[in-house]
């Protein structure tokens, strides 16, 4: 007899998911490694990007965090820069706070809605808002975002045991694995929605003129302003 869970509406789409979200998981995985090798051969223990990665679980803010540490800053100095950085997902959470709920992959309730606020990622708010119906937005929140966490976390430990035989990180040039996967997941919106590339096109422009000027991960801030075009013309819209 046949499992109710497993018929053939719910298998395919969920497959796609599964083969779409592969392409951010390994490239999750890779800067995963070059982040726990980092941080060990620059002289932390392995457990504290492990640690870091389990709990905090925001490889810019983790890999800016590591970097002040490294530098001879204190704890509270890399916890704020974690926190400057990561103001953005604020943004994020309202972007999917429709999505983050109970789900067959979870919880009911509180439980889910915790598990999800966890894994709000520029990954996981992309690729679930590229979907087209809200059902299917769910599902792919909830696959790519546990599947990013579990192999993120893979990555990291595997990168902190090997440490520094790795040698230099930087010469493989993983920094641009995240930034092609982002592109590839938000060019439907985009193509969609002449709002959104309105707004696009202000934040990028804003971050690229103040990227000389101000620390690494501030530009991705000042990108947000952008959300104030869309706002006038949500409004026009809907007058």
């Amino acid at each position: 007899m046949r499992s109710p869970l497993r018929t053939p509406m719910m298998a395919p789409p969920t497959a796609a998911l599964v083969r779409d979200s592969a392409l951010v998981w390994l490239a999750s995985g890779v800067v995963g490694v070059s982040f726990g090798a980092i941080a060990v051969a620059g002289g932390l223990p392995v457990w504290v990007p492990v640690v870091m990665s389990l709990v905090v679980y925001a490889g810019s803010a983790q890999f800016s965090a590591v970097g002040v540490l490294l530098a001879g800053g204190g704890p509270v100095a890399a916890a704020t820069t974690g926190l400057l950085l990561n103001t953005r997902t604020a943004a994020f959470s309202l972007a999917v706070a429709d999505i983050i709920g109970p789900s067959r992959l979870v919880g009911p309730g509180r439980l889910a809605r915790f598990l999800g606020a966890h894994l709000v990622t520029d990954e996981t708010v992309a690729f679930a808002l590229a979907q087209p119906d809200p059902a299917r937005r769910r599902a792919a929140f909830w696959i790519s975002g546990l599947g990013l966490f579990a192999v993120w976390n893979l990555g990291v430990l595997a990168g902190a045991l090997a440490g520094g035989a790795l040698g230099d990180t930087g010469t493989y040039g993983l920094d641009a694995a995240f930034p092609a996967v982002l592109v590839a997941l938000v060019l439907p919106a985009l193509r969609d929605d002449p709002a959104v590339r309105r707004c696009a096109l202000l934040g990028a422009g804003l971050a690229l003129a103040v990227t000389p000027a101000v620390p690494a991960g501030v530009p991705v801030l000042v990108a947000l302003a952008g959300l104030a075009l869309f706002g006038r013309d949500g409004g026009r819209r809907t007058a």
